[in-house]
């Protein structure tokens, strides 16, 4: 998993409530089990009309928001199913940063997963970082610092603290496990003298 740096974006901002993991990436797209390759039909319904054609009016389908690593958005953000395609179109597309009032559970353990840092916020907060969206102007979020620098302001977020080392070390589940491959052989010769049967099927 890539390592989580500062980020300085114009954020996007989408100001639809309950935004679940279907309208995210519908369902056509999850037959894939790559994690590239969703950017392009991400928030599918609401870029692309019945023929696949792209609507302007939509606000990641216009410059500079096309290039934006920061989306901000409505309450419950990731409500739905719990596919993991959702984080990863996201990821895809450029987002590394979710901001909103709250967020599904699911949804949002699995953002950390895969590099992905969801923020939450007390929502009159989050309008007033979506003023920076509508300006165009970049905002910053500060991991380290946890804080978000817009102006001459700043606001302060929480974090857990282990989920924030995962991101800026970019471990995931994968690495953390690999972290502990001396403890797993070490367990594994001890099982095979004590318990010789669990690993011998002859």
């Amino acid at each position: 998993m890539k390592k989580f740096s500062n980020l300085k974006s114009i954020p996007s901002y989408l100001s639809l409530q309950n935004i679940d993991t279907d309208m995210i990436i519908p369902k056509q797209f999850l037959k894939t089990i790559k994690r590239t390759g969703l950017g392009k039909s991400l928030f599918y319904e609401m870029r692309y009309d019945e023929n696949g054609k792209v609507l302007k009016d939509f606000i990641l389908n216009n410059e500079p928001y096309t290039k934006s690593k920061i989306l901000i958005s409505g309450k419950n953000f990731g409500c739905g199913s719990s596919r993991e395609h959702a984080p990863w179109a996201l990821l895809d597309f450029g987002i590394t940063c979710v901001i909103s009032s709250s967020f599904a559970d699911i949804f949002y353990n699995n953002c950390f997963k895969n590099g992905i840092l969801p923020i939450k916020l007390d929502e009159q907060k989050v309008l007033e970082l979506s003023e920076y969206s509508k300006r165009k102007e970049e905002i910053e979020v500060d991991l380290e610092k946890q804080e978000i620098k817009f102006g001459n302001k700043g606001i302060k977020f929480e974090i857990d603290t282990f989920k924030k080392k995962c991101l800026i070390e970019g471990l995931d589940d994968i690495a953390l496990s690999m972290g502990k491959i001396n403890q797993i052989d070490n367990y594994e010769k001890k099982m095979s003298l004590t318990k010789p049967w669990i690993f011998n099927n002859e």
